[in-house]
């Protein structure tokens, strides 16, 4: 199975280096595709330099500006299909999700699952570091999108994911229309009305050390109202 890991970043020199040696030297061939949306601090300069080094397992797409997380995925998923690889999971660089459990996300999807999801909430509370309001933000949206769809997953904003080709081959990715972290909801919502199977890994999120955090209220706002939308949607398959 070929592997793809996609990173959007904006502004991530910090870690970009650190995370990318930490992906490429796992077992299982993980390969590392980084969408860099002109980054002012030079982000995907770091990248282009470290790709001498990883010839033919770091890759790099630079848009013109900063044009969304979900958009950035959507690009990334694209030119994962478009490049042939068999598993695509998608994280942040900020090492708020630990590199080692990508072997339990791919091991996940070995087994059968088509979306493994890394999640805060499905055993307790394992969150490291964050403030409590935005703690107490992020478990109860899970909670109010499990209500409003009725869609069996306990985390439903978490943005480590894998997921397999056939599920991202399915889903009409150009009709996706969240692009903040309502894009995380969309995409589970999307892959569970289709059929898809989607299992949950424990997994302990910390909050980032280096780096600035890009959560905003008008992402939150999105994803409040857009959630409920989303039953009432026609879902597009490709």
């Amino acid at each position: 199975m070929r592997k793809l890991v996609v990173i959007p970043t904006y502004n991530e020199r910090e870690n970009a280096a650190a995370m990318i040696a930490k992906v490429i030297s796992l077992d299982g061939g993980f390969d590392l595709l980084v969408v860099d949306d002109a980054s002012p601090d030079g982000t995907a300069d770091v990248v282009r330099e470290l790709q001498k080094q990883y010839t033919g397992r770091l890759f790099l797409v630079e848009r013109c500006g900063k044009l969304g997380l979900g958009t950035a995925y959507i690009a990334g998923f694209k030119w994962a299909l478009e490049h042939g690889y068999d598993y695509i999971f998608e994280m942040d660089c900020d090492f708020s999700h630990n590199p080692d459990d990508l072997l339990r996300l791919s091991a996940t999807l070995d087994e059968g699952a088509d979306v493994a999801v890394g999640s805060r909430y499905v055993s307790g509370v394992n969150v490291v570091n964050w403030p409590l309001s935005r703690l107490l933000m992020s478990y109860f949206a899970s909670k109010y999108v499990r209500a409003i769809t009725r869609m069996p997953v306990n985390d439903a904003t978490a943005g480590f994911v894998g997921y397999r080709r056939k599920v991202l081959e399915t889903i009409d990715l150009d009709s996706v229309r969240m692009v903040g972290y309502g894009f995380q909801i969309e995409m589970k919502y999307t892959a569970w009305r289709f059929g898809f199977t989607i299992k949950e890994v424990s997994i302990i999120f910390v909050d980032r050390v280096a780096g600035v955090s890009k959560m905003s209220g008008g992402i939150f706002g999105e994803a409040f109202f857009g959630v409920l939308k989303l039953p009432f949607r026609r879902l597009k398959r490709r």
